[in-house]
């Protein structure tokens, strides 16, 4: 019986194994063919129905072609961003302080081996959602052009060069360089002359001049293109001369037939929408119309439901060519081919990295080296800092002195450890008597939230036992008889992509907590509660706030009347569906008229100040709904430290303790007093997962600051044209005439450096390269980064040009006394002013060339620390073809 049994096993196998080798494999499945040759055959079997499908950010699956579900959407601006748990870096902009493009390649390649790892785990559990892909919407390269500007967080600054030079291997990093397959698309974004205002910005209608579209707000993304290779591009909400950006074929034109971009054009979302809704910029009156206008001007994917709504439909009614939608499926299908998406893993080598490197400890380590090299120095009387390890008393306060928010900035992950500058002080002084006083709000009517402590919960009214009662139910709505019971001693609970208990599907599940909240003062507290799907908090009956987010997960809050002492009914509703960061806390902020005093009282018993001030993700950021003086739609009406701020530090002042101001912010700031009586000032932008430990480094002297601006400081926001001026006559370091605060490529270091040109042309030849290079030299007592920074300015010229611009720099470790030879080379395009006709051209006369640590001016060239030189260029104008 066996040997029969084991017969017929066997000519089953055989017969398995004669249909599967005969069974042909489709072309679009064949590895050995050209990614080209396997998207024609693919597109070739597609429906008009299916080719519109995946022309949606959200593609749903195809499976009789076996095409998986795809979502083009997901974010990994300083680190794969909200997919749970991830390595965070500091925000863009501080990123772009470390003037350091070797530390961007290894930023991108930690971030895309965790958003590769994550990838494949995902799919190997079944889930292709949003945040779950490897098309990432990334960078943002806009210039930041105005410090109001809510976004400009998210960029390299505000000069051209510099934001380049830091995108170009950030980009490489996260593609990757493998000679066949990519290892993320990089998309660019967002395209183009799009930086503010955030309120306008679906109806905003922008006419630059060609000077200014040449020198400020394309030469970029050029680059980004020709000398990065980015794989994808993200056209913007605003217009551009009459034309919304992702209608625009001028736009295209210059990216496909201009710069050789052979990529894909995805839009921003909702912004083909834009072209037909009343209130933006109705140039069109239907899905339809607005659907043809995207296609025909080369928008291939639309984030957003305009072209679900009627891409089909366009077709039927002649306003575009089945043919016109192959284009740009190709390009779709083309991207997917190059991931390796319909390929075994086996093939891909990307596929082969664990999920182990998120989080990983190397991660870490890279997270702090980057937090550290983003620190920038603004000022530093007497040598005031590092302060000494031996003090016994330090007092730390401020609203942003141990908010885990502030070092997170926006679209960012969520690491399993952030270090707030309390913390990482804390950690510093372990035999130090550390202690923190909030001192005031971040802004008048921003909430300084904490989580309701376990002291004011309890089960019922008769107050006799500590706690909430909660339930656990095994479905994500709340539904039939609880799986768990138990009482909680508040809500304070992460559990990321896992559910409480081992029983309950970590994917739906849903909890209520009940019972009783008893205030300890009377007044107005602020109250609500943070969580990325649905949550809904009620007291005495009445729903307070609720909310439901798979993007952010914000903060929401009402303001409520308690009186000390009186119980109130609470109820917490939870609703788990399928996030990876799966949380909720409920928090308020506890009304408390002795803010400032507790704060002068701890600086005077101290034996020093920490003060942590500046802004939040919660005041500025994209298109935000904000009710505080002074900002509006997540934009900035004014750049100055809002005044509460001001009012406590100058109390504070008056003590005369050795005092260190720790700015936290992601745009230049107006602090006009504090720079001239706080005797050190450190800027520290929204640093990332390890920020607090690198702030402390800072300050007691275990890592020598050499961060730079990368964006202007001004003085007062009327230095500045209006905000929704786009000319950039008067704007950032290349055409302000005044003088700011602190100047674009400023930060100050613990040692001191010096400069001597090495070797240097009298004249070139108008078209030849020009090849220059310093001495740098440690002349200080502690061995320290500095950033060599050339700049090129052209006083003989009367031509359209800057007052003067970076055309290079290099971040340069030296021991004290080192000396290192940093050598630069000019290309002509470098060197070039642009006549009427806006061409380039190297005209004959002086082009005076700078280097140094900064911007030259007379006291940087007296002492050494800038040389100028001036090179005479000979010969006919040189004019350059763009």
């Amino acid at each position: 019986m066996k040997k029969t049994s084991g017969y017929y096993l066997f000519l089953l196998w055989i017969a398995g194994f004669l249909f599967f080798s005969c069974k042909e494999v489709q072309p679009y499945l064949n590895t050995k063919l050209s990614f080209e040759e396997r998207a024609d055959d693919l597109l070739s079997r597609l429906t008009i129905e299916e080719k519109a499908e995946l022309m949606r950010y959200d593609s749903p699956a195809i499976d009789r072609l076996g095409i998986p579900a795809y979502n083009w959407w997901n974010e990994c601006l300083h680190g794969v961003g909200r997919s749970g748990l991830a390595t965070v870096f500091p925000q863009a902009i501080g990123m772009a302080a470390m003037w350091d493009s070797q530390q961007m390649s290894e930023i991108a390649t930690a971030i895309s081996d965790e958003a590769r790892a994550k990838h494949h785990d995902y799919v190997s559990k079944g889930k292709r959602g949003i945040y779950q892909g490897l098309t990432f919407w990334t960078p943002n390269i806009n210039i930041f052009r105005d410090p109001r500007w809510g976004r400009g967080m998210e960029t390299y600054g505000e000069d051209p060069f510099l934001t380049a030079e830091l995108a170009i291997p950030f980009i490489k990093g996260l593609q990757g360089d493998d000679s066949k397959y990519l290892k993320l698309v990089a998309t660019v974004k967002h395209f183009a002359v799009h930086s503010g205002p955030e309120s306008t910005r679906h109806s905003f209608d922008v006419y630059p001049s060609d000077y200014d579209l040449a020198e400020t707000y394309l030469p970029h993304f050029r680059r980004a293109v020709q000398e990065a290779g980015a794989y994808s591009v993200m056209c913007a909400y605003n217009r551009l001369r009459g034309e919304p950006c992702c209608g625009d074929k001028y736009l295209e034109d210059l990216l496909r037939n201009k710069w050789g971009f052979n990529g894909y054009i995805v839009s921003d979302c909702g912004a083909i929408s834009d072209f037909y809704r009343e209130n933006a910029h109705h140039i069109v009156n239907t899905p339809e119309e607005a659907s043809a206008k995207a296609v025909k001007a080369g928008t291939d994917l639309n984030c957003g439901d305009t072209y679900a709504k009627g891409l089909i439909e366009t077709v039927k009614q002649n306003l575009i060519t089945e043919a016109e939608l192959d284009v740009s499926v190709k390009r779709l299908l083309l991207a997917r081919f190059k991931l390796g998406m319909f390929d075994p893993d086996s093939e891909v080598k990307y596929a082969q990295i664990p999920i182990e490197v998120v989080d990983s400890e190397n991660h870490r380590v890279l997270a702090l080296q980057a937090a550290r090299k983003s620190m920038v120095l603004l000022k530093n009387d007497n040598n005031l800092l590092p302060f000494s390890k031996e003090v016994k008393k330090v007092a730390v306060i401020g609203p942003n002195a141990d908010d885990n928010e502030v070092l997170l900035g926006n679209y960012n992950g969520y690491p399993s450890k952030g270090i707030t500058p309390l913390k990482g002080i804390i950690e510093k002084l372990p035999h130090a008597e550390v202690a923190f006083a909030q001192g005031c709000t971040l802004a008048e009517k921003l909430p300084y939230f904490t989580v309701i402590p376990a002291d004011y919960f309890y089960t019922d009214k008769t107050l006799q036992t500590k706690g909430l009662n909660v339930e656990y139910f095994d479905n994500n709505k709340l539904e039939g008889i609880a799986k768990r019971t138990r009482v909680d001693d508040n809500i304070d609970f992460v559990w990321w992509n896992k559910a409480p208990f081992d029983d309950l599907n970590p994917e739906e599940f849903s909890i209520c907590w009940r019972g009783v909240l008893v205030p300890p003062v009377t007044g107005e507290y602020a109250i609500g509660g943070e969580a990325f799907t649905g949550y809904k908090l009620s007291v005495d009956g009445k729903e307070v706030t609720q909310g439901r987010d798979q993007h952010h997960a914000r903060k929401r809050y009402e303001y409520v009347q308690f009186e000390a002492g009186k119980p109130y009914e609470i109820e917490v509703e939870y609703v788990q569906d399928k996030t990876e960061y799966a949380h909720v806390k409920i928090l308020w902020d506890v009304p408390n008229p002795n803010l400032k005093q507790e704060a002068i009282d701890l600086a005077r018993n101290s034996d020093l100040v920490i003060l942590c001030m500046g802004l939040s993700p919660l005041l500025e950021g994209e298109e935000m709904k904000v009710n505080v003086e002074g900002f509006a739609g997540g934009d900035r009406l004014d750049i100055k430290l809002p005044a509460v701020q001001t009012e406590l530090m100058k109390e504070i002042q008056k003590l005369g303790k050795p005092t260190v101001l720790v700015l936290l912010n992601g745009s230049a700031l107006a602090f006009n007093w504090e720079a001239e009586n706080i005797p050190a000032i450190l800027e520290a932008w929204y640093p990332g997962q390890s920020g607090g430990t690198a702030i402390a480094d800072v300050i007691f002297g275990d890592y020598n600051p050499a961060g730079r601006l990368p964006v202007t400081f001004y003085k007062d926001v009327n230095q500045i044209p209006a905000f929704d001026n786009y000319d950039m006559q008067g704007k950032t370091y290349r055409y302000f005439e005044g003088k700011p605060l602190y100047e674009f490529g400023y930060g100050l270091s613990y040692t001191t450096f010096q400069y001597k040109l090495r070797t240097v042309p009298e004249s070139v030849k108008n078209g030849e390269d020009i090849s220059v290079s310093v001495d740098v030299t440690n002349t200080g007592n502690m061995d320290g980064d500095e950033v060599v920074q050339l700049y090129v300015s052209l006083p003989d010229s009367k031509l359209q040009k800057p007052i003067r611009a970076l055309q290079g720099f290099k971040r340069v470790h030296l021991k004290k006394g080192e000396t290192q030879t940093v050598k630069f080379t000019l290309k002509p395009h470098q060197i070039a002013a642009r006549n009427k006709a806006n061409i380039p051209v190297v005209e004959t006369g002086k082009v005076q060339v700078s280097i140094g640590g900064k911007q030259p001016d007379a006291g940087s060239l007296a002492t050494g620390n800038v040389v100028e030189v001036f090179i005479e260029t000979e010969g006919d104008n040189y004019f350059i073809n763009e």
